[in-house]
């Protein structure tokens, strides 16, 4: 671990001494490459003589090394740039065999591309990295993640450098990233998060004390100093910057033979000083929300108070720096990703309160500080919002405590949750949905929400009932993924949904969910691209006849499958702790009248499908795959490669009826994938949901009217995933 440490600093001086200009300051940007994150169709043309003409999809990465070429004209046809009716479409022939820009003008046209990265971890070995996955290619600006405005999560993600919209997943502190990982669908993810949730993390390292000693200072200098930075950084004067800094809060180790007035030097230093161990660490989830540090105010706090706005003035003074108008944003960048994720996330820190918070009033008591919050107006609305679109129980008497609370400003005085969301105090991550949802409970002025007091985001997996009217469900529960259908899903939240008789009138319930049974894996993402090529392997030619125009009857809707009961099951007491209680959880249907129950066993992903453009696209014939029934997948016991790696779960079975029959299904490719038609009623969809929670499944989930059958198959072999389910009408936050 020594050397790991050793390198994290040699390789911060180097990035430093390489961005560097004559000046001191962080050099320009060198010429511009093309970027790592495009993903693009191209195709490769085999010049291989033995490669045979019934063209085989690769599974993995495609070995042959061919050289790429540009589109070709369409070789004289007359094509009409339109959606395809009918395979093959007009003037072209079934035996015909299509050139690679004609192929790619009626196959490839409007398709997503997918691709996968693996990119290594900073100052780690190279067992350890990152996985993601970007698209393009459909010719349109939607994606497969969430509005963060109509969603309600902008708080939950940040970028690293810069303000604008991130570019690409690695662009953000938090990690995975929630601008790239929530599904515009409710209770899904992104391609990228399904990428992601295979990456190989680091242990954390503890990084040495470098020597580099901060000065011992008041809440008045602190203050005092915070203030000033509102108007921005005296980068403009060399000595008044060296001064304010070394004078008041840093010790220069060089003062008398080499003074730190270079502001690279003043960067290092910053980092170093604030690496020391005795420092807050924001990356841990218990210290992640901030504001339990200083909401309270008493003299008893006042240490804590002090160091938490000690380290707050160091990291503002590092990020301002950073920032500086008079270096690069390439530099910048570069720099960015040197730094160790502790001081990323104190850098974090400091542009919240940069962003939304100013000082008015001062002193050397907490008592005396007082604050303005810029973002408390537009919060408060926000939760007036969620509130509404939860069909909060007790709306009425909680809506009237908001605006009384918002007239007088004390809704941030409630506890620490309400002062983070009021205030924007609020790091990037997983903390948001708790956030506002314990505002919303500790404003909320019936008695019957002290039972929910428990919520945090250190158990995420978990729901609560409220009023015996009805429950809400985190995102990350497999409850909330499988009911999403029937529910919204605004800012991490799935609900309302239907009440639950095995909890009380007001209660907090986890979730327990065996791990999935499949994740995708390293060679699988960055081999993606290949795997899920529209036109399959490399050709010389593309034959009409080795692809099929995929057209589902979304008329032929099932109205037999109704949601009747969501059913927990109470562990026994070894089983808990001292949190919320533990439960197991199933969902009872009924199909004709027939009840059939599920248990929810494993913790599936639901993938949302990347929309295509100008569909339905014909499908390569060596993406195989079988089309079932929403109805008759129930009888199905378990599905493709996993199923001999599944027990025989109970309760498979109708209540009451006879053992259920397996349909015969083609054996001939463990990556089949199964097609689940789930048209109309939604409760279709959380009856494919829940047997896929049932036997360990991740899925595709593919709105026919904006990702075809095709697009929805191929993205289901990208991800590796053997199951697709296929819904109709895409659903509308605002309903």
């Amino acid at each position: 671990m020594d050397n790991e440490k050793k390198s994290l600093w040699a390789s911060l001086r180097r990035s430093m001494s390489k961005a560097r200009a004559p000046s001191g300051r962080l050099a320009k940007e060198p010429p511009r490459r093309v970027s790592e994150g495009d993903a693009v169709i191209r195709r490769r043309l085999s010049k291989d003589p033995d490669v045979p003409s019934a063209r085989r999809r690769p599974r993995r990465a495609n070995p042959r090394d061919s050289k790429g070429k540009g589109r070709e004209e369409a070789n004289g046809h007359s094509y009409e740039s339109s959606p395809l009716s009918e395979w093959p479409p007009p003037g072209v022939s079934s035996q015909e065999e299509l050139s690679l820009g004609h192929a790619m003008e009626l196959i490839s046209r409007g398709v997503p591309a997918h691709k996968g990265h693996k990119r290594p971890i900073p100052h780690r070995p190279e067992q350890y990295y990152a996985l993601y996955a970007t698209t393009a290619g459909n010719k349109g600006d939607s994606t497969d993640a969430a509005n963060a405005h109509d969603s309600m999560t902008q708080l939950m993600t940040v970028r690293i450098q810069g303000s604008s919209a991130p570019t690409y997943p690695w662009d953000t502190l938090e990690q995975p990233s929630y601008a790239f990982g929530i599904g515009s669908r409710p209770g899904t993810i992104t391609l990228n998060q399904w990428a992601f949730l295979s990456r190989v993390i680091p242990p954390i390292m503890e990084l040495r004390d470098p020597g580099i000693s901060p000065r011992e200072v008041t809440l008045t200098q602190i203050f005092e100093r915070l203030k000033e930075l509102e108007v921005g950084l005296e980068d403009d004067n060399d000595q008044l910057m060296y001064k304010n800094l070394y004078k008041r809060f840093l010790k220069d180790p060089d003062k008398v033979v080499n003074p730190h007035r270079s502001m690279d030097r003043q960067i290092m230093d910053l980092i170093m000083v604030l690496s020391r161990p005795d420092w807050l660490d924001f990356t841990l989830p218990k210290n992640q929300v901030v504001t339990k540090f200083i909401f309270d105010t008493s003299p008893a706090n006042h240490a804590q108070y002090l160091k938490f706005f000690h380290q707050l003035l160091l990291s503002l003074e590092l990020n301002l720096r950073i920032n500086s108008s008079l270096h690069d944003d390439w530099a910048k960048s570069k720099l960015m990703e040197q730094i160790p994720p502790k001081i990323q996330w104190n850098l974090a820190l400091s542009r919240r309160w940069k962003d939304n918070v100013r000082i008015e009033e001062y002193g050397n008591t907490a008592e005396e500080v007082r604050l303005r919050f810029k973002l408390r107006k537009r919060q408060g609305r926000m939760l007036k919002r969620f509130a509404q679109m939860m069909k909060w129980p007790n709306l009425g008497d909680t809506l009237d405590a908001l605006k009384t609370r918002a007239v007088d400003g004390s809704a941030l005085d409630i506890s620490s949750h309400t002062m983070a969301f009021f205030s924007g105090l609020v790091l990037p991550g997983p903390t948001f949905p708790f956030l506002i949802m314990n505002s919303l409970v500790d404003i909320d002025p019936d008695e019957d929400t002290d039972a929910l007091a428990l919520l945090t985001h250190l158990h995420p997996h978990c729901g609560f009932q409220y009023r015996n009217s009805y429950t809400y469900w985190s995102s990350s529960s497999i409850v909330g993924k499988v009911i999403a259908p029937t529910c919204l899903e605004v800012a991490g939240w799935i609900g309302p949904a239907q009440p639950c008789d095995d909890l009380s009138s007001s209660q907090i319930a986890r979730i327990r969910s065996r791990r999935p049974r499949h994740r995708i894996t390293a060679e699988d993402v960055t081999s993606m691209s290949e795997r899920s090529d529209p036109l399959g392997p490399p050709a010389e030619v593309f034959p009409v006849k080795e692809y099929e125009l995929l057209t589902p009857d979304i008329g032929d809707d099932v109205d037999a499958v109704r949601v009747k009961l969501l059913s927990l099951h109470r562990l026994p007491e070894h089983h808990q702790d001292r949190g919320p209680r533990w439960f197991d959880a199933s969902i009872q249907f009924t199909i004709e009248g027939t009840p059939w129950p599920l248990n929810l066993n494993y913790d599936v992903s639901f993938i949302n499908a990347w929309p295509c453009s100008e569909g339905p696209h014909p499908l390569f014939f060596d993406y195989v795959y079988t089309p079932m029934g929403v109805d008759e997948i129930i009888q199905l016991q378990d599905w493709g490669k996993l199923a001999g790696l599944n027990e025989r779960s109970a309760n498979s079975t109708p209540v009451g009826g006879s053992k259920p029959f397996r349909p015969t299904i083609p054996d001939d490719d463990e990556e089949r994938v199964l097609v689940v038609e789930a048209f109309g009623a939604k409760d279709n969809e959380v009856l494919a949901r829940a047997w896929c929670s049932h036997w360990g499944h991740s899925a595709v989930v593919a709105d026919i009217s904006k990702t075809c059958m095709a697009c929805a198959i191929r993205e289901a072999y990208a991800a590796t995933l053997t199951v697709v389910i296929l819904v109709e009408d895409a659903y509308d936050a605002h309903e």
